[in-house]
């Protein structure tokens, strides 16, 4: 089906031809990925444009046709303000690791959950007779449980917690096996630079490294402070002047930027000095903490042009010692 796409487009313009999809990242990942291969221009055209565009049409309503054009019209007329989608670099690597570390973990907890209502089930003093479940000794005791009695319900019981534990130790495995890898991999591609942020490690730095890549596609903080819902909605009224809580953006970015400033709050002095001279100015604490995390948007935006920066300059380096 792309072949047959580009094999159209060529019949209509010989020569590379602009693009508007929506979802690039997303659904339509692999054809923007394709297109931009084969020399395309290929815009992210957010679903929210093109709704609008079709009810100021004519003909309001939705089918592919009316989605198309709107795509159309959105990048003929908005094209030099349209992201730009490039090619998928080290960054589309690690943003599909991390996604898959965090689906194991929350599979994990949900094992750890099933194992505790079966344990209860079975004997509600577990814990007294069983060492500590996250620990070696107690995930060994888990793959070899025997039920207190021999009633069926109870011995069913039993072997479904032996199953269960054979998955989490299977989980557990996986997420150490990923967490080694993206720790490795974000240092080899030089985004340690995000790392000097009090709050994050390694694995924080490869989690916002496979979301804000691959290349620029923030022109400003403001812009990346807007994608992650960190920046506050003003809501004033008779003359009070406040600020509301974002609820749009990229809600797994947010979280990260909301356990940064959690953690700075809880162990870097100059967070502390900031959220409580915004606490002098009369905003409330929860303001002060969005504003930190706006603070913290600005930051991360600032050591990732850094990243690029040296990423730039490391490719330069090679290819001029390849040339020689």
């Amino acid at each position: 089906g792309w072949q047959s796409l580009r094999e159209w487009a060529a019949n209509i313009n010989s020569g590379p031809c602009q693009w508007g999809i929506e979802g690039a990242w997303n659904c339509g990942r692999g054809l923007a990925q394709q297109l931009v291969a084969a020399g395309h221009i290929v815009y992210e055209v957010n679903p929210r444009w093109t709704a609008q565009g079709r009810r100021q049409a004519r003909r309001p309503g939705k089918t592919d046709r009316l989605d198309a054009r709107a795509v159309a019209r959105c990048v003929r007329q908005e094209a030099p303000h349209l992201p730009a989608v490039v090619a998928d670099d080290v960054t589309a690597v690690l943003d599909l690791l991390t996604s898959q570390r965090e689906a194991v973990i929350n599979e994990t907890s949900r094992l750890w959950n099933q194992l505790h209502a079966l344990l209860l089930q079975l004997d509600p003093e577990y814990k007294e007779r069983l060492p500590p479940l996250e620990s070696a000794a107690g995930q060994a005791a888990l793959a070899h449980y025997e039920a207190p009695d021999a009633t069926p319900i109870q011995q069913a019981r039993a072997t479904a917690v032996r199953r269960l534990v054979e998955r989490l130790q299977l989980g557990l495995a996986q997420a150490k096996d990923l967490a080694a890898e993206i720790r490795k991999m974000t240092k080899d591609a030089g985004f340690a630079p995000l790392t000097e942020i009090t709050g994050v490690a390694l694995l924080t730095a490869g989690t916002l490294a496979g979301i804000l890549g691959p290349g620029c596609r923030f022109r400003t903080d403001a812009e990346f402070a807007a994608y992650a819902g960190v920046a506050p909605l003003e809501a004033s009224s008779a003359g009070a002047v406040r600020h509301r809580l974002n609820r749009s953006g990229n809600r797994r970015l947010n979280a990260i930027l909301h356990m940064m400033a959690i953690t700075q709050l809880r162990c870097w002095e100059p967070a502390k000095k900031y959220v409580a001279r915004r606490l002098t100015e009369g905003k409330t604490r929860r303001e002060a903490l969005r504003a930190l995390k706006r603070y913290l948007a600005r930051a991360v935006w600032q050591a990732w042009k850094r990243c690029l920066a040296s990423s730039q300059a490391t490719d330069e380096i090679k290819a001029a010692t390849q040339a020689a």
